[in-house]
């Protein structure tokens, strides 16, 4: 069975596992968008654009309240910002590592994003204020999956889009090749990166396919997207299913 949420080494309870992934991406904030573009031979770019475009009907509204939730260094918000028209609202900006985000607004200075110091899970937003929510490779980090959706929901509007863009695990050959890469190549290239992290053992990396192998598979994200009450939910596989954008909608009063 898939986990509930993520569980990095060591953590014991939801509380634990969030306060080792801000550790974790604080830690690694310097240099994570060299090792993002690095690891991922600057697909990564591809798919945030990508992800970006599916929702230009909504971005290119300038009252639509739009958030970025788990921004990490902002790639993703900057790719929404290409959608949007000038003098439109600014996007909200997301993040509990502040060290990730100090960096997100280095990129913002000047553009119409809002940056929030927030966690995912407890959100400081009204019930029903937004028109779409789109979180890129940070979904898979929550201490819990479903709490999330939860909380994305809430603050959704009736109508309300939500896009979590994530890796996911492809099958055969390919996939195969990708394990040994993802499992033994990825974490050698970030540990000789980012060097040894005090206090923690090994690299951050380690954890990357670790998390991605404990995340639940697509057609149990849809069913956990399904329960906390959303619908016309659907995912697109990127690149031969590496990643994949999994959308929703907060179902219109009736």
């Amino acid at each position: 069975m898939s986990a509930t949420g993520a569980k990095p080494i060591g953590a014991l309870d939801e509380e634990s596992a969030a306060q080792a992934v801000r550790r974790m991406f604080d830690s690694i904030a310097p240099r994570y968008d060299l090792l993002n573009h690095v690891l991922s031979l600057n697909v990564d770019r591809l798919w945030w654009r990508r992800a970006a475009r599916r929702f230009h009907e909504v971005l290119a509204r300038p009252d639509a309240a739009i958030l970025d939730v788990c921004c990490g260094t902002g790639d993703m918000t900057m790719a929404l910002l290409r959608h949007r028209p000038r003098g439109a609202r600014p996007i909200f900006a997301a993040d509990f590592a502040r060290g990730m985000l100090a960096r997100g607004a280095r990129k913002f200075a000047g553009r119409a994003v809002a940056v929030l110091e927030a966690d995912a899970l407890h959100l400081p937003l009204r019930d029903q204020s937004l028109d779409l929510i789109v979180t890129a490779f940070g979904f898979r980090n929550l201490a819990n999956y479903a709490a999330g959706l939860r909380e994305f929901y809430r603050v959704l509007k009736p109508g309300g889009q939500l896009g979590i863009l994530e890796f996911s695990e492809p099958g055969g050959l390919l996939g195969q090749a990708y394990a040994v890469y993802f499992r033994r190549v990825l974490p050698a290239i970030g540990r000789a990166i980012c060097g040894p992290i005090s206090g923690e053992s090994g690299s951050p990396y380690n954890y990357l396919p670790e998390s991605v192998g404990n995340f639940p598979a697509p057609a149990e994200l849809l069913d956990l997207l399904r329960a906390a009450g959303y619908s016309a939910c659907a995912w697109q596989p990127y690149t031969f299913g590496i990643a994949g954008l999994y959308t929703a909608a907060r179902a219109q009063v009736s």
